[in-house]
């Protein structure tokens, strides 16, 4: 395909020094990936630098040997940062430039020479306005890849690299048990989890007006609700909950960065968005080897087969939500079935080995 990276196979050990350009602070999905990527790369004994500022999370993420360096970027007119971006750049002397999202990507000007491609990462649907003067693009699903040639990006430098999640070191039952002590959820309680900024592109108010119209036992078991994550409908939530009459079952933990933990716990984890460019949610919760419900927007509907690896039900729609869940929570052979499905493709398809190989392909593609 046109915008996959090239096989090149004879290229993924080839030593490429690259840099990593992101703005962000706190730990989101791409902030994430990065350090993931990041990570991988100088475990296949790349040479990578890190470039975030200095006050980011992102540094917790890093392994301590990961090389790094500081930029405050704080804002896309931040003239001194994209000067000192470039003097960075002028000294550590990269092959490989990769920016993160917009503010990094505006911030980093490189010129057209020989060994030196800036390429830009994107896990959205973004104005492209401040990404046209990289030299090659990387969209994490083909959809965003599909939206980038349609918007003039040239085809032959658009290439599609999906993310990868790293394998899951499961808990003990007894390990399992405390946390569901902690968060007062009852041992044989049937426990929904959902993960995501508390934001209406979320829907998360679709998913408490589904979880509302459930009993509040189903084959003898209580019903539970815990939603990870913080946003600027945190506290509508809440009351939207209590409105509902669900709030004593409905745990709400603010944002962790052990988000995962949760999602161990889970006899289904939920996807309720009403946009989701990729659905990190969805290989995570394949790693964990738990079922996935999601809504049928861009990212999930191309990662996930339906009744498959994932159950998917249309957007905005909290009556197919909650029949989705009825489904599976009364169902524990379907569970284990899209469970196993969706850990067989996310070891595959989404594995270190496969994406970080095709980054150091394409990176060879691109220098050659």
């Amino acid at each position: 395909m046109l915008n996959d990276p090239p096989d090149r196979s004879s290229g993924s050990d080839r030593a490429i020094r690259s840099a990593h350009v992101i703005g962000g602070r706190l730990l989101g999905g791409a902030e994430l990936f990065y350090a993931r990527l990041v990570n991988a790369l100088h475990r296949r004994g790349q040479t990578a630098l890190a470039i975030t500022s200095a006050d980011s999370l992102i540094a917790g993420e890093l392994w301590p040997d990961v090389p790094r360096a500081h930029v405050p970027m704080r804002g896309v007119w931040d003239w001194w940062s994209r000067w000192r971006l470039q003097k960075l750049l002028r000294t550590y002397r990269p092959q490989i430039v990769q920016t993160y999202m917009g503010r990094a990507t505006r911030l980093t000007h490189l010129p057209v020479a020989p060994h030196l491609v800036h390429v830009a990462r994107l896990g959205g649907y973004y104005t492209l306005k401040g990404y046209r003067h990289a030299h090659a693009w990387i969209g994490n699903t083909q959809g965003i890849c599909d939206y980038l040639i349609r918007n003039d990006l040239p085809a032959r430098r658009v290439f599609h690299i999906g993310n990868f999640i790293l394998p899951r070191e499961a808990s003990s039952a007894e390990g399992l048990a405390r946390r569901r002590e902690q968060w007062q959820v009852p041992t044989d309680a049937l426990l929904v989890v959902a993960v995501g900024r508390l934001h209406p592109v979320k829907g998360f108010d679709d998913l408490l007006n589904a979880f509302a119209c459930l009993p509040t036992t189903l084959d003898g078991r209580p019903l539970y609700l815990i939603i990870v994550g913080d946003g600027p409908l945190a506290l509508k939530l809440k009351h939207l909950s209590e409105q509902l009459d669900i709030a004593s079952r409905v745990r709400w933990t603010g944002w962790r960065r052990d988000a995962g933990h949760f999602q161990e716990m889970a006899d289904v984890i939920i996807c309720p968005s009403r946009h989701e460019p990729l659905g990190n949610v969805i290989l995570e919760a394949w790693a964990w080897r738990r079922p996935v419900i999601a809504t049928r927007t861009l990212g999930p509907t191309e990662i996930a087969a339906h009744q498959d690896d994932a159950w998917l039900v249309p957007v905005a729609d909290p009556a197919a939500l909650a029949e989705a869940l009825r489904l599976l929570l009364t169902d524990a052979s379907l569970r284990a079935s899209i469970a196993a499905n969706g850990y067989r493709k996310v070891s595959t398809s989404y594995s270190e080995g496969a994406i970080v190989s095709a980054y150091l392909e394409l990176y060879a593609y691109l220098l050659d």
